[in-house]
């Protein structure tokens, strides 16, 4: 029986985004080691010693990849049921500007090098190895985040007005012939003794001073630990016991979804079947 376009589009989107089907993961697989051929390339072209020696083939090797990811992201529009939302998706902008530097480099020199954004198409590892576990975990982190932001916005804020007021002290304290000659040069000096940095480039001298630069790194011991145990206690909340597959949705290739979902949880439309591998 001859098939129909459509269904050589609903074949390709098994394979081009699917990681839940033998095809699509051999698929993905070969395309994650080509990633990774890629970004070595790139950072062997970026030592010069490589370059003044294998420079031209290296050249040529890029622009064979280009052309490879380029086949691949027409591909995935091809074969996406609304390609337009798939171009504007996360992938899909990475998807684009994976291979937009090498065709910029014939107008701008030196724009092939950002070419390493190629290794964020890494992230495709998650669904391509099947790795369900770590997918939810993403979910976990993701939604405690999204919870601890008011938390975390209150104690930004303490400990911006904190270096603030150890910053005028300091400043006070020490004056411009110590080193802290303005009060935004104390307050640099409060952060990067809060965050037990230390630098060494601005120091106390005084009594006062030290004392005071004694409480601040204390005192930054004990806020280090206040935004983890924030994350800490959502991701308690967030998580549970579900699971998740890699499906796509097809209408907003989104994933992430139940193994029993039959719908996107994100836009409603209908999930295509989970298939065994």
């Amino acid at each position: 029986m001859t098939r129909t376009l459509s269904d050589w589009r609903a074949a390709a989107y098994r394979v081009v985004f699917e990681a839940d089907t033998p095809a699509g993961k051999r698929f993905d697989v070969l395309l994650l080691w080509t990633i990774l051929v890629s970004v070595a390339l790139v950072m062997l072209d970026s030592v010069a010693s490589i370059h003044a020696r294998y420079g031209a083939w290296l050249y040529r090797a890029e622009w064979i990849l280009t052309a490879l990811f380029s086949a691949e992201y027409l591909a995935r529009l091809a074969s996406a049921p609304r390609p337009w939302r798939y171009a504007r998706s996360f992938f899909g902008v990475v998807d684009l500007l994976a291979i937009v530097p090498t065709y910029l480099s014939l107008f701008f020199a030196g724009s092939q090098m950002l070419l390493v954004i190629r290794a964020l198409r890494m992230l495709r590892v998650f669904r391509v190895l099947k790795l369900g576990r770590y997918v939810r975990e993403a979910a976990v982190l993701q939604q405690a985040l999204r919870a601890s932001r008011p938390k975390i916005a209150v104690f930004l804020y303490t400990v911006l007005t904190l270096v603030m007021l150890i910053g005028t002290l300091m400043y006070v304290i020490e004056g411009p012939e110590r080193g802290f000659t303005s009060i935004p040069t104390s307050i640099y000096w409060a952060i990067v003794t809060l965050t037990t940095v230390g630098y060494g480039d601005i120091s106390p001298v005084t009594p006062a001073g030290r004392l005071l630069a004694s409480m601040a790194m204390i005192l930054g011991y004990g806020i280090i630990a206040v935004p983890t145990g924030i994350v800490t206690v959502e991701m308690a909340r967030a998580r549970d016991s579900g699971s998740v597959s890699t499906r796509t949705c097809r209408d907003c290739t989104r994933e992430g979804h139940d193994l029993d979902a039959m719908h996107c949880k994100f836009c409603g439309a209908a999930l295509p079947p989970l298939e065994p591998f």
